[in-house]
């Protein structure tokens, strides 16, 4: 079953830069509730109650229970704009949701198992393609994360969409065929002994000419001559 945090609030009058600076200035967050076909809500978070969350990966997939003044609302965080300098969290949208909401959201991959990886116990390097994939579900089906099992896999070998296994209700959004989530690397030490190997088998190749070369470059010039017509008298 999805967990639900409480998350305490307080209702706030106005929607102006004054006014959220100030909001700022007390120790709060300026937050909006939004969605199911309800009014918007402009609500103050402490900032110290929502920085024990905003900073986890799985915040914006974490079903919140907002106490805005003795009324609950079940929401979830849509969007947190940061201060660019000090990082701290400005403004934060929430959407209200309900038993009939649907909602895409960005779940991360979580890779487990890398101590039983070939590649990786040779110096291969994990190459994550996708961090999170995306996916359409009610709220309260919403995937913590997905697994996937870096197993038996070897330098060159590749993770697949289709590893991941998809609870009941949950359907991915993008319509794109099987893609590749994560590869194993093959070492940089490998490569570069591999890279060192070509251009040295290459380079006697390269300087040695080819068979007849030498005869047919010092033909050349007496060839030119024998053409070359005779100045007139």
């Amino acid at each position: 079953m999805t967990q639900i945090t409480a998350l305490p609030a307080v209702a706030r009058a106005k929607e102006t830069k004054g006014a959220a600076r100030a909001t700022r200035r007390e120790g709060k967050v300026p937050a909006v509730i939004y969605g199911d076909k309800q009014d918007p809500i402009m609500v103050a978070i402490d900032y110290n109650v929502l920085e024990r969350h905003v900073g986890r990966a799985s915040f914006t997939t974490q079903l919140f229970d907002l106490d805005v003044d003795g009324k609950k609302h079940r929401v979830l965080p849509r969007d947190v704009q940061f201060d660019p300098v000090s990082d701290r969290p400005l403004h934060v949208d929430f959407l209200r949701v309900s038993a009939n909401t649907r909602v895409r959201v960005a779940v991360p991959v979580v890779f487990i198992d890398s101590e039983k990886s070939a590649g990786i116990k040779r110096g291969g390097t994990l190459n994550v393609v996708h961090h999170e994939i995306e996916v359409l579900c009610a709220p309260d089906k919403i995937p913590a994360k997905f697994e996937v099992s870096l197993e038996g896999l070897q330098i060159n070998d590749a993770v697949h969409l289709s590893a991941l296994k998809l609870p009941a209700d949950v359907k991915l959004t993008t319509h794109e065929k099987d893609f590749t989530i994560a590869t194993i690397a093959v070492p940089s030490a490998i490569r570069s002994e591999n890279e060192a190997a070509a251009t040295a088998s290459a380079a006697p190749a390269a300087a040695t000419p080819a068979a007849g070369a030498p005869a047919a470059a010092a033909a050349a010039p007496a060839a030119a001559a024998a053409k070359k017509p005779e100045a007139k008298k």
